[in-house]
């Protein structure tokens, strides 16, 4: 994995994980993240396919709560100016009523009422 991904880079990060590994928090996600790491992985890291097979065994062994929002509500924050991509994660945060932790700074502009940066969390 790469240092994006285990969270060492970042403090904040590596604090959460630290949290959820050992079983303090859950971390919900919306069935498009395997796809969109995948994505970042071949595309932007020009990993090959083994590496790639890898990350699938890595997320498929995760204890994620895999879930999908309402799509009321993805439209929604689309609508105000959010990819549907990163409005799926807003919104399936909101329909959990738990904070959306993130780097993103659209999301935190848009959705600030819901999204909060790593940092803080």
């Amino acid at each position: 994995m790469t240092r994006w991904l285990d969270g060492s880079a970042d403090p904040a990060a590596a604090s959460i994980r630290a949290e959820f590994e050992a079983g303090k928090v859950a971390i919900v996600v919306p069935g498009l993240l395997a796809i969109e790491l995948l994505n970042v992985a071949a595309r932007q890291w020009h990993w090959n396919e083994a590496r790639l097979a890898y990350l699938v065994d890595q997320l498929e062994d995760t204890r994620f709560d895999v879930s999908e929002p309402p799509l009321h509500r993805v439209a929604h924050w689309t609508a105000l100016g959010l990819t549907a991509y990163d409005a799926t994660y807003v919104a399936l945060a909101e329909e959990r009523r738990v904070p959306l932790i993130t780097a993103d700074r659209e999301i935190l502009a848009i959705a600030g009422v819901i999204a909060q940066p790593v940092s803080s969390a």
